[in-house]
C-alpha cells in the first residue's frame, strides 16, 4: 500500500458496531472478493471487499473475517483468516502478511491461516444458531454478472443446511452510511489529496492541450501524495463531451471557448474523494457560460443548505428539484408554458438536468446507504447538481463532499475554487 499505517481502533470500532447488531449466539463470516482474471494470464488490480475493510483494513485476497462474539472460547470471537505465505508465490506477487502484520492492521489478535477455515469454522457452526452471511445488496448492482459472494453462500448453506441464516448486508447499508469520526479523518486525505491536484490543474488547462494531459497531471499528484491513485475513472471532458456523465475517453483537445467538466477524486487508504468543477479551457467565462455555471451553483448552494440530519431524502430530493426548476426558468432554458404542460413522470427540467443529485460516499464512491428514509448525522454525502445544453454543447456539474454532523454539515471541499471568480483568478495566476 502507498498510504501510510492507519491506526487499528478504526477497524476494532467498526466491529464492536457490527457485533452489538447481532443476534445472540451469532457467527458472521465474511470472505473477501478474489484477484480477477483478465484474458491470457493477466489479473485486474485488486480491489478489496469493501465489508472486509471495513471490518479489518486487510488489502489481501482470500482474506476472512470471522465473528463470533458468545463464542465460549473467548480468543476464537474475532478471527482473521489469511493466506499463508510461502516462499515461491512471494517471489513471484511480492509480500503476504505475515499473522503479526495482519494484526497489527486490523487489531485481531487470533490471526489463522486459510487452509484451516474450514476446520474452525465446523467447529463454530457446530455451537451457533445463527449465521451471518455477506452478499453484495448494492442497489445499482449487475446481476447478470457471476458472483463468487453468492457461491460461497451457496457453499456454506448446502454444507450447513440446519442453521438460522440472516443478511449481513442489511446491518452493513445501516452502519457503513454513518462515517465515525476516524473515517472523516482519512477521506479528508483524500479530500486534500483531489484539493492539490485541481489546484495543479487550474494553472495547467489552456488552449491546446488534450484531456488525457490533464488526467495525467491529476495523476501524478495523486501518485505523490500516496494515493492509492484514482476513486473511480477520470472524467475530463472538454466542450460537447461534458453531457456524457460518464466520459472517460479523454483523448480530445480543449479548445478556446469551450468549457471543461473535470470529475475526479483520489483514493487514500481506501477511502474515496468526489470532487467534479467546470471551468473555462481559456480561462475565462463567457457572458452566457457564466450564467449557466451561477444557476448551477445556485442548486448545488441550496442543496448544501437544505441537507441536515433529520431531513427526509425523499424531501430533500424534491426540494433539490424544485429549485432547479427556478433557476432553469431563470436562465431562460424552460418556460412557464413547459411546467404548466410537462408529464409530471417527466418534468420539464429533466431535459437539462437527467441524473441524481446526491450519493453516499465511503469506501466505495456510491456507497451503501438508504434513500428513502431520513438524512442522520454521520453521513457523508455528495451534492453535485448538473446542467446540460445540448443547442448550445455545454455541460456543467460542480460537486463537493458534505459531512452530516450535529450542528449542521460541513463541506469538506469549502476551501477550494468554485465561483465563476475564485476559478478565474486561480486560473490567472
Amino acid at each position: 500500500m502507498k498510504y501510510l499505517p492507519i491506526a487499528p481502533k478504526l477497524y476494532e470500532q467498526n466491529r464492536q458496531r457490527f457485533i452489538k447488531k447481532m443476534k445472540p449466539n451469532s457467527v458472521a463470516i465474511f470472505p473477501a472478493s478474489p484477484v480477477f482474471p483478465k484474458s491470457g494470464d493477466g489479473l485486474y488490480g485488486y480491489k478489496p471487499d469493501a465489508d472486509v475493510m471495513w471490518l479489518s483494513g486487510i488489502v489481501q485476497e482470500k482474506t476472512i473475517v470471522v465473528l463470533y462474539p458468545d463464542n465460549p472460547d473467548k480468543n476464537m470471537r474475532e478471527v482473521l483468516v489469511l493466506l499463508q505465505p510461502n516462499e515461491l508465490l512471494e517471489k513471484w506477487v511480492g509480500h503476504k502478511l505475515r499473522k503479526d502484520e495482519g494484526t497489527a492492521i486490523s487489531g485481531i489478535k487470533n490471526v489463522q491461516w486459510l487452509d484451516g477455515f474450514d476446520a474452525m469454522i465446523q467447529v463454530m457452526m457446530n455451537s451457533a444458531d445463527t449465521v451471518y452471511l455477506n452478499t453484495n445488496e448494492h442497489n445499482r448492482l449487475d446481476t447478470e454478472l457471476p458472483r463468487t459472494d453468492l457461491l460461497f453462500v451457496q457453499e456454506v448453506m448446502k454444507k450447513y443446511p440446519l442453521h438460522n441464516y440472516d443478511r449481513a448486508a442489511r446491518i452493513m447499508k445501516e452502519l457503513r452510511a454513518v462515517k465515525t469520526k476516524e473515517e472523516i479523518d482519512i477521506t479528508k486525505i483524500a479530500i486534500d489529496i483531489t484539493h492539490k491536484a485541481y489546484n495543479r490543474v487550474l494553472k495547467f488547462v489552456k488552449p491546446g492541450v488534450m484531456e488525457y494531459e490533464i488526467e495525467a497531471e491529476i495523476t501524478h499528484e495523486f501518485l505523490r501524495n500516496r494515493a492509492t491513485g484514482h476513486a473511480y475513472g477520470c472524467i475530463i471532458a472538454s466542450g460537447d463531451r461534458a453531457r456524457t456523465l460518464h466520459y472517460e475517453e479523454n483523448n480530445q483537445e480543449c479548445k478556446s471557448g469551450e468549457l471543461l467538466l473535470m470529475d475526479f477524486g483520489a483514493e487514500y487508504g481506501n477511502y474515496n474523494a468526489d470532487l467534479t468543477r467546470t471551468i473555462p479551457v481559456s480561462g475565462k467565462f463567457t457572458k452566457r457560460q457564466k450564467e449557466v455555471y451561477n444557476a448551477c451553483l445556485a442548486v448545488h448552494n441550496h442543496g448544501k443548505k437544505i441537507l441536515k440530519s433529520g431531513l427526509a431524502f425523499p424531501e430533500y430530493v424534491k426540494n433539490i428539484n424544485a429549485e432547479m426548476e427556478k433557476q432553469l426558468l431563470k436562465i431562460g432554458l424552460i418556460s412557464k408554458n413547459d411546467i404548466r404542460n410537462q408529464d409530471p413522470a417527466n418534468p420539464a427540467y429533466r431535459k437539462y438536468f437527467y441524473h441524481g443529485v446526491t450519493h453516499h460516499l465511503g469506501l466505495v464512491v456510491h456507497d451503501v446507504g438508504t434513500y428513502t428514509d431520513a438524512v442522520k448525522e454521520g453521513m457523508l454525502f455528495t451534492v453535485e447538481p448538473g446542467i446540460y445544453v445540448e443547442e448550445e454543447q455545454m455541460g456543467i456539474r460542480i460537486e463537493n463532499n458534505i459531512w452530516i454532523t450535529k450542528t449542521g454539515n460541513v463541506d469538506l471541499f469549502k476551501n477550494i475554487p468554485i465561483t465563476v471568480e475564485e476559478i478565474e483568478a486561480a486560473m490567472k495566476k
